[in-house]
């Protein structure tokens, strides 16, 4: 399977529609595509005829960090086809998005929230948990955190930055308010 990365704003008709099928059977009834001003980009895994194997998107925003704005990339909407489940797909494709990630000049961090079970499978592709950590998301007025109540939700992240291990110690611990409005409330 070969790699592909588009601005979602440039995603072919088709490629769209597929990973819009995709995401349909992960998450059914949950609309297509990511809220333009999280300047989202989709990475994916497609065999020769055009399936899509496995799809990530990568959204964008500033957050505060030991004093200052840093320049975050969140992973969302993380699914593989259910029949190539078990193939390393998922992995190999969280892991490229690192990678892209770490070459971005102008990401300080990557910086999102999953089930706990997950924390392993994201950990073997290079994020680290930051136990404590908490991101609201949603809007300043309708706010959406990861330790709301029924949610099981760690946060994990990759430092870009020149002092990873402080900006890892600055993090944990701390309530950061993502607020990615109602489209994206939470990545």
């Amino acid at each position: 399977m070969r790699l592909l990365a588009y601005a979602e704003a440039d995603l072919p008709e088709e490629l769209a529609a597929r990973i819009a099928a995709l995401e349909a059977t992960a998450w059914p009834g949950a609309g297509p595509g990511h809220d333009p001003a999280l300047t989202p980009r989709a990475l994916l895994l497609v065999d020769a005829d055009g399936t899509v194997g496995a799809s990530l998107a990568l959204l964008y925003k500033e957050v505060p960090l030991a004093g200052r704005t840093c320049r975050a990339a969140g992973l969302s909407s993380v699914v593989t086809r259910p029949e190539l489940r078990g193939r390393g797909l998922g992995g190999r494709l969280v892991a490229a998005a690192r990678t892209a990630l770490a070459a971005d000049p102008a990401v300080d961090l990557a910086l999102f929230s999953c089930d706990r079970p997950l924390v392993p499978f994201y950990g073997a592709a290079g994020f680290d948990a930051l136990p404590g950590t908490v991101l609201v998301g949603g809007t300043p007025e309708d706010p959406l955190a990861t330790d709301a109540p029924g949610f099981d939700k760690a946060v994990l992240a990759a430092f870009f930055t020149p002092d990873p291990d402080a900006d890892r110690a600055a993090l944990t611990g701390t309530r950061v308010p993502l607020h990615p409005g109602n489209t994206d409330r939470l990545w």
